[in-house]
């Protein structure tokens, strides 16, 4: 069994690895920002400073961390893991970063003579904990194969869409449908909390019909719960969005239910919820609406127009 670096063990990265351990492989993390969790630890992983030292240590390296900039520093800067490749080594990229700035990364890793490939996800830390991740992968198919066996602990809907970086264009595109999907569901049930129907009951059914979804499953309840710890960070499905729209605009493509859906996420993150899940969306129609939506609903007298 190969060698697992794995660098980024925050709530999508802990379990993805936490898997891959408990399969058996040999995985090796860094200490550069902070411990691992003991529980990984006390599993076996292995933990080495420096993430040139994870890539000298290991066959493959994933990294799983917040944006481009972050995938750029692992990856090439001081101690950085290019640094310590060589020859016939895989970096996998599970972060959700821009499409063309994978492309230059995976140059760069190919002319040290190691393969690349980009593999966001979707499912959220439900999915991490559960490996049934959504893996979008980008690169070339005797990469795909190789790294298909460590997919599958993590994952369950696996597709090789396409070359470096189609991958990471494929995730803009999911986090388009989670985020515009998120926003009905949040425009619906304000619409029937409002009109003094309850929400629970008007998402019980329309989990009957067309309008059923996982997001009105997952995050419905969670609209109507108030259950807003971070499963995905608004300040991350923002980050995604804007990727969307940068891409929109170099393509030459009108987005404008994107572009409002951002402008709600906007609204939310500065009413301090940029570390709230993305379901709390909610609040910022909640806002307009001056009405919560939850099982009994209520006017927001504190933040009336």
């Amino acid at each position: 069994m190969e060698k697992i670096g794995f660098i980024g063990l925050g709530i999508m990265g802990a379990p993805m690895a936490g898997h891959l351990l408990d399969a058996g492989y040999e995985v090796i993390a860094t200490d550069h920002r902070s411990a691992p969790a003991a529980d990984l630890v006390a599993r076996g992983l292995k933990v080495v400073t420096g993430n040139d030292a994870v890539a000298r240590a290991a066959d493959v390296v994933i990294t799983m961390v917040p944006d481009t900039p972050q995938v750029a520093e692992v990856l090439f800067g001081e101690n950085g893991v290019a640094s310590g490749l060589s020859k016939g080594k895989l970096v996998i990229d599970m972060s959700s970063i821009s499409p063309i700035d994978t492309k230059v990364f995976a140059e760069k890793i190919k002319a040290l003579g190691a393969d690349y490939l980009d593999a966001p996800v979707s499912g959220g830390e439900v999915g991490a904990k559960a490996a049934s991740l959504t893996i979008m992968v980008g690169g070339s198919q005797a990469a795909f194969d190789r790294a298909t066996p460590l997919f599958e602990k993590m994952g369950k809907n696996i597709t090789l869409v396409g070359d470096n970086g189609v991958g990471q264009t494929t995730k803009v595109a999911n986090q388009i449908v989670v985020a515009l999907t998120i926003e009905a569901v949040a425009e619906a049930l304000v619409f029937a909390s409002k009109a003094g129907a309850d929400p629970a009951k008007v998402r019980q059914a329309l989990m009957g019909g067309l309008a059923s979804s996982r997001i009105l499953e997952v995050h419905g309840e969670r609209m109507i719960k108030r259950t807003f710890a971070p499963g995905f960070r608004i300040e991350l499905h923002q980050k995604d969005l804007n990727l969307a729209l940068q891409g929109a605009k170099a393509l030459g493509v009108s987005l404008p239910n994107t572009s409002m859906t951002q402008e709600l996420f906007n609204s939310c993150a500065a009413n301090g919820g940029a570390g709230e899940d993305h379901s709390a969306l909610v609040r910022a129609l909640e806002r307009m609406a001056n009405f919560e939506v939850g099982s009994e609903g209520s006017e927001i007298k504190s933040e009336a127009a």
